[in-house]
C-alpha cells in the first residue's frame, strides 16, 4: 500500500516537471527574439536599454534552472560512462541511488534552505541591479529557490523509481544505453530513413515516365 502511494506521488512529480520543463523551452525563444529586437533598436535608434539585456539573462537562466528537474527526469545529465557501462543493469541501479541519496539530495536539500534566506534577505532590502536602470533582483535569485525545490522533488521522484524499478515493481523508465550503442541506433535510424527517400525517390521516377 505504501509503495503504491509513494509510485503514485512520483508519478505526480514527474508530470509536474515534465510540464514545466517543456513550458520553458520558450524562454529561450523569447530570450532569442528580445535579444534580436533590442540589437534591432540599438543599431537603428542607437539606443538601449539595461532592463532588456538583464531580462535576457533572467529568461536563459530561468530555462537552465527549472529546466534541470526535466534533465534529471529524462537522464540526461552528462555522465562518463566508461565504467558505468561495463557494469550490469543492477548495480548500474545501485550506483544511481547512492548518488541520487547521498551526493544529489543532501547538496539539493542544503541548497534550498540556503536560498530561502537569500531570497528574503533580497526581497526585504528591495535590491536592485548595480546598472543603470537595471532590474530588481530577487525574482532572479527565486529562480535559483525554485529550480532547487523542483530538483529536490525529481530527486525523491528518482529514488522511488529506482527502489521500484530493483524491486522489479516497474520497468525501468530509463534503460541505459552507452554512447556507441546510442550512436549505433542513430546510424541505423539515419540508414532506414535513407532508403526509405530512395525508394520514394525510384516510385515517383517510375510513376512520372509512365
Amino acid at each position: 500500500m505504501g509503495g503504491a502511494i509513494m509510485l503514485i506521488l512520483s508519478r505526480f512529480i514527474d508530470r509536474g516537471t515534465e510540464v514545466i520543463g517543456k513550458a520553458v523551452g520558450w524562454f529561450i525563444l523569447a530570450a532569442i527574439l528580445l535579444s534580436a529586437g533590442n540589437a534591432v533598436v540599438r543599431k537603428v535608434f542607437n539606443t538601449s536599454s539595461n532592463a532588456l539585456l538583464e531580462m535576457q539573462w533572467y529568461l536563459y537562466g530561468a530555462a537552465f534552472l527549472l529546466a534541470a528537474a526535466y534533465t534529471l527526469r529524462q537522464n540526461e545529465h552528462i555522465r562518463i560512462d566508461i565504467v558505468y557501462g561495463a557494469l550490469s543493469r543492477r548495480t548500474q541501479h545501485w550506483i544511481d541511488l547512492f548518488g541520487h541519496v547521498f551526493f544529489l539530495m543532501p547538496f539539493a536539500i542544503l541548497m534550498d534552505v540556503y536560498f530561502v534566506s537569500y531570497v528574503l534577505q533580497s526581497y526585504h532590502s528591495g535590491e536592485t541591479s548595480n546598472n543603470a536602470g537595471g532590474l530588481t533582483l530577487w525574482p532572479a535569485k527565486a529562480l535559483l529557490l525554485a529550480g532547487m525545490l523542483l530538483l529536490t522533488l525529481q530527486g525523491i521522484s528518482e529514488i522511488i523509481k529506482k527502489i521500484a524499478v530493483m524491486r522489479g515493481v516497474i520497468p525501468d523508465p530509463t534503460p541505459f544505453v552507452s554512447s556507441h550503442e546510442a550512436a549505433a541506433l542513430e546510424g541505423a535510424e539515419l540508414a532506414e530513413q535513407l532508403a526509405a527517400a530512395q525508394a520514394e525517390a525510384e516510385q515517383t521516377a517510375k510513376g512520372e515516365r509512365k
